[in-house]
């Protein structure tokens, strides 16, 4: 029989306790955004093949897939508080360890500094699984009927996560920066364009780490009974469940499905629109910014006047349409008649930027519903674990889909976004068919 759990936090203190938790995921995911920009070149000035910078994005996904469930449950039993602030250490130590790589390159050779890299990268992903953690906690601390609008504003974290911190990796990267850093800095510290954004994503994972030791409460909860579950148990005990079997599936296929999209965007904007990374980084800007508003403002009102399964359907179906749309909106837009404007504002971008919208309001209503559904279809108790496999099918779903739909671009570029657009079909199928669960109302 589950019992109170002794808790630090008051009762009127949700608000802060939600406002807190949303700014350390958000420090947490602007770090893990800083080191996007280097990623790949870091790992060429090793002098190795390419294959490694895929790999090195699915060893993080891989250990996410790990560990999520891990520390979800781990959470329903000794405390989200805890949970969050030891996920932090660990990315400190990791992000700074990644940014040490070069060192221990150039000491104790290739295959030492390979695996460095790759023993950071795993750390910091085995860590990016409190995000169901994080999920758990505003669970906790939020209201059945305004709980979409809240975990909407976890998904804003991640946004604008990646709004600021690829643009701060990249200020750290510079020339201008790096000479700063140094003539300011002690000998002993590697001062380089790849070491600088690294411990710059440390030195954020440790401001998240402050902030959630003073500021954090551990929420009023139900605590379950202390259980052994396996990661192979967690899983087939979520796929038991009726109630959450659909959405650990539907979390798989979407990250399968979005892969494509992620992975191979930046190709297929460099191939078919002719853009460098200067212009391709202002459409993910623009999409970064288009995510945040959805997730933390749009998504949470339509969310107290709809059902959560009617809107995470309609999420799934503007998905669709925009992956399917995408390979071909330059040829949509050769269509059009003359816009008129500025010589750069030519039909072809605008269908672009109105894919994008669509892409981005149908993303942030499958993702924000998705996370709704598991939290009022878990039982009080289980909101860590449930949270956790979830995330975890998703980072499953990362780690095959980016060299599946890699893949598939070398054969034909509108296939990832295509064979995505099928894959997100039986999410549909399966959300229509689910059992419907109103608010207040929670799966034993």
């Amino acid at each position: 029989m589950a019992v109170p759990e002794a808790s630090t936090a008051s009762l009127t203190t949700p608000r802060r306790a939600l406002a807190t938790v949303i700014f350390v995921v958000f420090l947490d995911l602007v770090g893990f955004g800083v080191v996007i920009p280097i990623l790949p070149f870091y790992v060429r000035s090793f002098g190795v093949s390419d294959v490694f910078i895929g790999l090195l994005a699915a060893s993080y996904s891989l250990m996410q897939f790990v560990f999520a469930p891990l520390l979800g449950r781990i959470s329903d039993t000794r405390g989200r508080r805890p949970v969050l602030m030891l996920s932090l250490v660990g990315s400190t130590v990791a992000w700074t360890v990644f940014g040490l790589a070069g060192e221990v390159l150039a000491a104790a050779g290739l295959v030492a500094g390979v695996a460095t890299l790759f023993a950071s990268r795993m750390l910091a992903g085995a860590m990016g699984g409190n995000i169901a953690t994080a999920q758990a906690y505003v669970a906790d601390v939020t209201p059945l009927e305004r709980r979409a609008a809240s975990l909407g504003l976890i998904g804003a974290s991640f946004s604008l996560g990646f709004i600021f911190g690829p643009a701060l990796g990249g200020l750290l990267a510079s020339d201008a920066v790096v000479a700063l850093a140094r003539d300011l800095l002690p000998a002993f510290v590697p001062t380089t364009r790849f070491s600088l954004p690294s411990f710059g994503a440390a030195g954020l994972s440790l401001l998240a780490l402050g902030s959630a030791a003073l500021f954090l409460p551990e929420p009023e909860r139900t605590r379950g009974p202390a259980q052994r579950v396996t990661l192979v148990g967690g899983f087939v005990e979520a796929l038991s469940n009726l109630r959450l079997r659909g959405l650990v599936v539907s979390f798989f296929l979407l990250s399968l499905a979005f892969s494509g999209v992620q992975v191979m965007f930046i190709p297929f904007a460099a191939d078919v629109y002719g853009y460098d990374a200067t212009q391709t980084a202002f459409f993910l800007t623009y999409i970064g910014f288009l995510g945040a508003v959805n997730q933390g403002v749009l998504v949470g009102r339509l969310s107290a006047r709809f059902p959560g399964d009617r809107l995470a359907v309609v999420g799934a179906l503007f998905l669709l349409a925009s992956l399917v749309l995408l390979p071909f909106s330059p040829d949509v837009g050769r269509l059009l008649p003359p816009l008129g404007g500025p010589p750069w504002f030519t039909r072809e971008l605008f269908v672009l930027l109105v894919d994008g919208a669509l892409l981005s309001f149908g993303n942030s209503l499958l993702n924000v519903s998705l996370a709704t559904l598991v939290s009022t279809r878990a039982s009080a108790d289980r909101q860590g674990n449930a949270f956790g496999v979830t995330q975890g099918a998703g980072s499953l779903g990362r780690t095959v889909g980016p060299p599946a739909m890699a893949a598939l671009y070398v054969v034909g570029f509108p296939l990832p976004f295509l064979v995505g657009a099928v894959i997100l079909v039986p999410i549909v199928y399966i959300l229509a068919r689910s059992p419907h669960v109103t608010l207040g109302h929670t799966a034993g």
